[in-house]
C-alpha cells in the first residue's frame, strides 16, 4: 500500500494581496498527475486545506473540484483529511455524508458520547488497499482545541499532557482493532518540539506562545508513520524518520524563500514503512528578493533597475520583496520602488524596511526592523504588553485562557 503525505494548502491565500487562484490550481493539478503516476492508495492531508475559517466559494470549489478529479481519476483511492487551526472544523466536515461514499473522511471536530466520552471510533480510519483488504490504521487527529483533549489533573502544562492522552487513547483503541499483519499511522496539526522555524515567519507562529509544542514521545513507538502539518518546512522531529512535516507546497512568506516545497511518500508493508521519500512540488511563480540584504535607497534603486524587463519573460512574474535601510522617514519611498520597476517582470508584493539608529555607545548602526500592526497577531500583542507591564513571560494558564477568548472571538467573527 502506497500513501502521500501533504498539508498546509491555504487554499485562498492572498501573497501580499495578489490571487494564489493559478498557483493553487496548478499544485492540484500537478497532484492529480502525481497520485496517478506515483499508484497513490491513500492521500493524506494534515491540515489547513484553507487559508481561512470561512473561505470563499471559489475556495471551496477548487477544493471539491479537486476530490472529484482525484477520485475519478484513481477510483479506488481513499483520502484522509484532517482539519488544521485555519480551517472550520464543522465547516470542512459537513459534506462527509456526501464524500464517504467516493472513500473521502474528513474528520474536523473530535466528537464525545452522552457520558462525555471521547469517540476515538471517529477519529480511527481503516486504510484499505485497491481490494478492499484493510492494511492498516489511521489515527487521522484535527487540530485540537481546549476541550478536544483528556483533561489532567494537577500536572504541569494540561495542553501537552491532555494532548499525549489523546493519541495514547485512540492508538489504544486501534489497537484493539488491529490485526496481525497492520499498521497503525498517525496524523496530527500541531507545533512540535524542535521543530525549526524562522524567527521573521509570521505565518507559523505559535499556537499558545509556546506553551503548546508536543514531543514527539508523545506518539506510541509503534506508530509507523505520523503525517504533521502546521508547520511549513519539511523535516523530521525528534531526530525520527517517521515523524514528519511535509511542508507546504507553496510559499507562505518570503521567509520561507529557501525552503524546499515537496510531498512524502511511503509505503506499508504489513507492519512497517518502507520507500519513504520525497517528492518536489513544481515552482510555479518564484520568490525573489532584491537586494540581497538590506541596503541604501541609492543601492536598491540601482538593483531595481538591473532587474529583466517584462517584454523579453515567458514565465510568470516572480513576486518581489524590495529590502530597504533607511536612515529616517521616506515620504516618497514607494513612489520612486514603483517608479524603478516600470516595465520591470516582477511583481512588487513588499517593501521591507529597516532603519539604521546610532546609539551613544556603539560606533556600528543597530539594525531595528519596522512592524506593521496588521503583521502583528493578538497573542503577539498581549504577550508584549504584558512583558511591558510586569518585566516577565506570560504565564502557561494564562496564555490557555487568552488563546481560548481569541479562539471564540475569532470563530464569533
Amino acid at each position: 500500500m502506497k500513501l502521500l503525505h501533504t498539508a498546509d494548502w491555504h487554499i485562498g491565500q492572498l501573497f501580499h494581496e495578489y490571487d494564489r487562484t493559478y498557483e493553487h490550481q496548478q499544485f492540484l493539478n500537478w497532484l492529480v498527475e502525481t497520485l496517478t503516476n506515483e499508484q497513490i492508495d491513500v492521500l493524506l492531508i494534515s491540515g489547513d486545506v484553507f487559508d481561512l475559517s470561512n473561505p470563499s466559494a471559489n475556495a471551496l470549489k477548487m477544493f471539491y473540484t479537486f476530490l472529484n478529479r482525484a477520485v475519478k481519476s484513481n477510483p479506488a483511492l481513499q483520502i484522509v483529511v484532517t482539519a488544521g487551526n485555519h480551517d472550520s472544523a464543522s465547516r470542512l466536515e459537513s459534506p462527509t455524508p456526501l464524500l464517504e461514499s467516493s472513500n473521502i473522511h474528513i474528520v474536523g471536530l473530535v466528537e464525545k458520547d452522552a457520558e462525555g466520552n471521547f469517540v476515538y471510533g471517529k477519529l480511527t480510519i481503516p486504510l484499505k488497499d485497491k481490494q478492499g483488504n484493510i492494511k492498516g490504521w489511521c489515527l487521522a487527529i484535527p487540530f485540537l482545541r481546549m476541550g478536544d483533549y483528556p483533561v489532567i489533573a494537577d500536572c504541569e502544562n494540561p495542553y501537552t499532557e491532555g494532548v499525549t492522552a489523546l493519541y495514547k487513547d485512540a492508538y489504544d483503541y486501534a489497537l484493539e482493532n488491529k490485526q496481525p499483519g497492520q499498521a497503525i499511522i498517525a496524523m496530527g496539526h500541531l507545533h512540535a518540539q524542535q521543530a525549526e522555524i524562522t524567527e521573521q515567519d509570521k505565518t507559523e507562529r505559535l499556537i499558545m506562545g509556546g506553551v503548546e509544542c508536543i514531543s514527539a514521545s508523545a506518539f506510541h513507538e509503534d506508530i509507523k508513520y505520523v503525517a504533521l502539518g502546521h508547520i511549513h518546512k519539511a523535516q523530521r522531529i525528534g531526530g525520527k524518520e517517521h515523524v514528519r512535516y511535509c511542508g507546504s507546497p507553496l510559499p507562505m512568506s518570503f521567509s520561507e524563500i529557501n525552503y524546499n516545497h515537496q510531498v512524502i511518500v511511503f509505503e506499508l508493508n504489513d507492519e512497517s514503512i518502507t520507500a519513504l521519500t520525497a517528492i518536489a512540488v513544481p515552482v510555479v511563480i518564484p520568490l525573489l528578493r532584491s537586494p540581497a540584504v538590506h541596503s541604501k535607497l541609492t543601492e536598491v534603486i540601482t538593483a531595481l533597475e538591473q532587474l529583466p524587463n517584462s517584454n523579453s519573460q515567458a514565465e510568470p512574474a516572480p513576486y518581489l520583496e524590495v529590502r530597504v535601510l533607511l536612515d529616517g522617514p521616506e515620504p516618497a519611498l514607494r513612489h520612486k520602488v514603483e517608479t524603478s520597476l516600470a516595465g520591470k517582470h516582477v511583481r512588487l508584493a513588499k517593501i521591507d524596511v529597516r532603519y539604521a539608529s546610532l546609539t551613544t555607545t556603539d560606533t556600528q548602526p543597530e539594525i531595528v526592523a519596522s512592524q506593521n500592526l496588521n503583521d502583528l497577531q493578538p497573542l503577539e500583542v498581549f504577550s508584549k504588553v504584558y512583558q511591558s507591564k510586569y518585566n516577565n513571560t506570560v504565564p502557561p494558564e494564562l496564555l490557555q485562557m487568552f488563546n481560548a477568548i481569541a479562539q471564540e472571538a475569532t470563530l464569533t467573527d
